[in-house]
């Protein structure tokens, strides 16, 4: 990020609330491979005080040390405060010449196995649906629970597509994958306690969610747009 981009992000994009900001320093941190040390040395800051505010919830650093955190880990500093939680992703304009290339499947594999979040695309009798599910990928398969009768378990039986995409509007770019495959319900109990115990994380959602849908992928695509 330029200094130009951390001075504006800093003017004019302060939180109107700071919510958790040491977890999501330390996320951040994390995501990027970045030591404390690393990021305290490009914030040109004292590790203990980043040890700090990491650790302490009810921190409040000022503005300027905001911006040279956000600069630090290429982010803004309303991504840090976490104002722009209930935001949708994309609202920064696009840079002057993007570049818009294929990704190998490789790194759509790769991409794909960090697990998280992703869209399921299925056919319903109302007509096609895109709905968010908490998913993991175990043995090449993506796989995730949901409850008996609800909108991701009509996914069974069916051709279906699912998406997982992140967009870094800090620096206009970002990437998604796209899956494409036939889902099934997973009714071997044997097959059920092999991904209860591979699988990532239980379902954000709660409540009773013991459906298993598999999806074999058939089709596997992606795509990036860079600076």
């Amino acid at each position: 990020m330029t200094e130009q981009q951390t001075r504006a992000n800093t003017a004019t994009e302060l939180p109107r609330g700071v919510g958790d900001l040491g977890r999501r320093l330390a996320a951040r941190r994390a995501q990027l491979g970045l030591s404390r040390r690393d990021v305290a040395v490009r914030a040109d800051m004292a590790v203990d005080y980043l040890r700090y505010l990491e650790s302490h919830p009810g921190a409040a650093p000022g503005t300027a040390a905001l911006g040279r955190l956000a600069g630090a880990l290429g982010t803004t500093v309303t991504e840090l405060a976490g104002a722009a939680a209930d935001l949708p992703p994309g609202p920064g304009r696009a840079v002057r010449e993007p570049r818009f290339t294929e990704m190998a499947l490789g790194e759509c594999l790769v991409r794909l196995g960090s697990h998280g979040v992703g869209r399921l695309a299925l056919p319903t009798a109302a007509g096609p649906v895109i709905v968010p599910v908490n998913y993991s990928v175990v043995d090449g398969a993506i796989v995730f629970r949901t409850g008996l009768g609800a909108t991701p378990s009509l996914a069974a039986g069916c051709q279906v597509a699912f998406e997982i995409d992140r967009i870094d509007d800090a620096f206009s770019q970002g990437w998604s994958v796209l899956v494409r495959g036939y889902a099934r319900t997973v009714r071997d109990p044997a097959e059920q306690r092999h991904y209860t115990e591979r699988s990532f994380s239980t379902p954000w959602a709660g409540g009773t969610r013991d459906v298993w849908i598999r999806i074999d992928p058939e089709v596997v695509t992606g795509r990036r747009v860079t600076a």
